[in-house]
Parts: structure tokens; sequence; C-alpha cells
């Protein structure tokens, strides 16, 4: 097998050819190699392999030829030296924080996370010995009190879920490596193709792969880009003992899907930007969160970050939690669903979904309440997608 060097093609390359290796067979689209173990042809050989004195395959709980494949894409396509996928976006960001942190370790967060990050730090970490403590992802100065210390990582999403707040990647990195931290950065949202965590200064750039990647609501997968040394050292002895292997065939499909992802995260964002101006001028809508809006109190960051706005708008209707639900149940077209970046448009009650693992208080923190709806928008007519939202809206009136 051979792959093309690649380094300096354009994105849109890189997603359709990057790391392909082509079998003695010459297939034009990447094989999938759906098989547990290899055989060696001595029992020598197999002693050099496991010890690490040959190179080749062992296992598929250690690595895969269709995996490897997804994997040297996904680096050349993030400008990052090695990239390992998991079998989720949650064995991904669980792996690049708990395995390379220790008893006495110091982990600075943003308060705004998914849900199950923020468990991992509050309640997981804790067990270990790990402190963590949370800051104002969109407050620089909070970031330069909680790093005016020792640390040892940091980690944020940018835009975060569900509101879509900023943080300033660049300036956050900055500091995080004068305190001695690695950063992380969860660019789920924004994907590698409206935003580049390592080419703003992030150390660590994780992904749900689920998301855009496979981006048609078919596998889970996850992705861990970062240092070749760090990797080795932490990330790859984790995966190979405790074992969130991604599969050959998940893999393969998120291959598939990287295919058209420049396309379809740029049309997405382009629907998106049409309906957060129209969801903005509903007189039962409170306030709307979206990137590519000027009126977002972090537009100026996203700005600097972001190509476009994204796929993602959230916007908070009059009422709460009552008339949520009544807008998300008159929706005809676009379905209820706590999943994004699919090809079909999603839309879910952060509260009682995503986030309902955080108690009020929690919530408080990142300004989620009741009120906010969050979409995911995909490749529907912009114009039926529009319609349909706007109908449920006006259910509020009846």
């Amino acid at each position: 097998m051979a792959a093309e060097d690649g380094k300096d093609w354009k994105p849109a390359t890189k997603l359709v050819r990057g790391g392909t290796m082509r079998s003695e067979f010459g297939e034009t689209s990447e094989a999938i190699f759906l098989t547990s173990g290899y055989a060696y042809d001595s029992a020598e050989q197999a002693a050099r392999r496991m010890s690490g004195e040959e190179e080749g395959y062992v296992y598929s709980r250690y690595a895969n030829p269709t995996v490897r494949m997804l994997e040297n894409r996904l680096a050349m396509l993030e400008g990052a030296e090695t990239a390992r996928v998991t079998a989720s976006g949650m064995g991904a960001i669980s792996s690049a924080l708990i395995a390379p942190v220790g008893q006495g370790d110091r982990v600075v967060a943003a308060s705004a996370l998914f849900g199950s990050c923020r468990v991992i730090c509050q309640t997981i970490l804790p067990r270990y010995g790990v402190e963590t403590e949370f800051v104002q992802g969109s407050d620089l100065d909070a970031w330069k009190k909680a790093l005016s210390h020792p640390a040892n990582y940091v980690l944020i999403e940018s835009p975060s879920n569900p509101l879509l707040e900023a943080v300033d990647i660049a300036a956050v990195a900055e500091l995080a490596h004068k305190a001695g931290a690695r950063l992380i950065v969860d660019n789920v949202f924004a994907t590698p193709i409206l935003q580049r965590p390592l080419e703003l200064g992030a150390d660590i750039s994780v992904y749900s792969a689920t998301k855009h990647m496979d981006g048609q609501g078919r596998v889970l997968a996850g992705a861990i880009l970062g240092p070749t040394d760090w990797m080795e050292e932490f990330i790859d002895p984790w995966l190979r003992h405790t074992g969130p292997a991604a599969s050959p065939f998940n893999a393969w499909v998120v291959l598939k899907g990287l295919e058209t992802l420049d396309l379809r995260v740029r049309q997405a964002s382009k629907n998106a930007a049409r309906l957060a101006d129209a969801i903005a001028g509903h007189e039962n809508v409170a306030a709307v969160r979206y990137p590519g809006r000027s009126d977002h109190p972090h537009y100026a960051v996203h700005a600097k970050q972001m190509e476009e706005g994204g796929t993602l708008i959230a916007f908070s209707v009059k009422g709460g939690r009552p008339e949520a639900f009544r807008v998300l149940n008159a929706l005809k077209l676009v379905d209820i669903s706590n999943n994004l970046g699919d090809t079909k448009s999603l839309a879910c009650h952060p509260a009682s979904t995503t986030h309902r693992a955080l108690n009020e208080e929690e919530r408080a923190s990142m300004g989620l309440d009741e009120s906010w709806i969050r979409i995911s928008v995909g490749l529907e007519d912009a114009g039926d997608l529009e319609a349909d939202i706007l109908s449920a809206l006006s259910v509020m009136n009846g």
C-alpha cells in the first residue's frame, strides 16, 4: 500500500484523498478491513510485531488499516502531527482528559461544556485526586486569574454547547502555556472546515465524528488530534488497555462522509444564517444566539476564529419550558432529537436532554434556562425550514 504525502493539498482535496492506502487490488474506494486479528508469517514475526521491533498490525483494538486511513486523513486536514480515532466522541474526550492526568494534577475548564464533559470534570476527575476549576469561558480576566498558578490541562468548547458562547482560543492558549498546561479544544460545533484550533495555538483538538464528519446519522466515532510524543506517551497505552476502539466499518463510513464535509457544512451554515435572521424577528422569541450574527454577545471572537457562523442556532422562547415544548411539538419537518451535525435538521430542549445531568445552579452558570431550544440546521430547502419553524413559533399565539 502507498499514500500520497499531500501536505500542500487544499482542504477539499485532503477530504477526498488524504490518507488513502490502496491494497494490491487497486480499489478506488477505501477498503474496509473488517478483521479483529492478523496472521503472521512466523512465530518470530509475531514476537517482533508484539514487541514493537517490527511495524505491522497485531490486533484491531490497537490499530486497523481502515481506521488508520481515517486517522491519517484527519491529521492531514487539521495539520496535526497525529490523530487517533475512538468508538465515540465521548470516548475521545474522556481519553484526552483522563489518560494523561494523575493525582495532584489540576484542570481548568470553561463552565459552558457539554453535559457529559462537565460530569467528567466535576465528578470523575476528582475521584482520582485531580482538581478542576471552572471559569466563565468568555471572561479573559477569569482565565488570567485561574491560570495565574500552575495547571496541567485546560478544556474549552468554542462555540459552546448549547448556547454557542465563544472562547478566545489564541488568548487562552497563551495563558495555558504560561501556566504549564496543554489546551484541549472540543471543536465539534465549528468543525475543522470553519475553525482550526491547532492553528490558533491549541495543543489538542477533539471531535465527535458522529456529528458533521459522518453527518448523516449513521455511526458513532470520535477523534483526538495532537502531538505525536503526547499521543504515544498517554493516549496509545490508554486506548490499547482500556479498549475504546473504533469499528473499522464505522471508520469507513466516516471516511466516506469526509468526502462531502466541506460542501455540507458550508451549505448548512448558509441555511442556518437565514433561519437565525428569521427567528430573531419573531415576536415570541426572547433571544437568539448565532455566531454569524452581529448581535451575538461574542460576535467579535467568533468572527476572528470562524470562517462562517456554523450550523447551530440557539433561541429562547417567551414562556419558558411549557412554551418551548409547545414549539418543539409543533414542528412538522424538523425532528426532535438531541443529535446534531446531520443532513436532517434537528431540534432539542437542552435543559431536559443534553444537559439534564446538570443541576439548576450548574445550568445557570452557563446561562442555560428552560426557555432555550437548540437547532442543528441541515440540508433541507431553507424556505421549507423557515416555514416550519415560524409556523411552530406561531402556536404560542393560539
